[in-house]
């Protein structure tokens, strides 16, 4: 199994077991791959949920620029609505799973 694979896996585990679904596969390996390198990246494969630049970042970069949504305070409302879902407690939030439900959040899946 490739690196990346385990990777999948792995985020598909925490989708298990912090959202209680389960993770749609072909939408998750999409959204892992549409990541590049960032996610073998200790950093850069994180979203820190206290840091608000980072919270920016995710908004700006992903769901206007990448997913076509409207700026509006209904995006970071729903950022932050998965990043408590994912657990406050939780240091490892893993950038993958955040942008795989946010696009499930916005129903964006076809953007894959």
């Amino acid at each position: 199994m490739s690196k990346r694979d385990e990777l999948i896996e792995k985020y598909a585990a925490d989708i298990k077991d912090k959202f209680g679904e389960t993770a749609d596969m072909d939408l998750l390996t999409k959204v892992t791959v549409g990541l590049g390198p960032s996610i073998y990246n200790l950093d850069a494969s994180k979203v820190s949920g206290g840091d608000e630049k980072e919270l920016e970042t995710v908004k700006n970069n992903y769901l206007i620029k990448k997913l076509g949504l409207s700026d509006g305070p209904q995006l970071m409302e729903a950022i932050k609505s998965v990043l408590d879902k994912y657990g406050s407690s939780n240091k490892n939030k893993h950038r993958a799973v955040v942008y795989y439900m946010l696009c499930k959040h916005f129903k964006k899946a076809s953007v894959y």
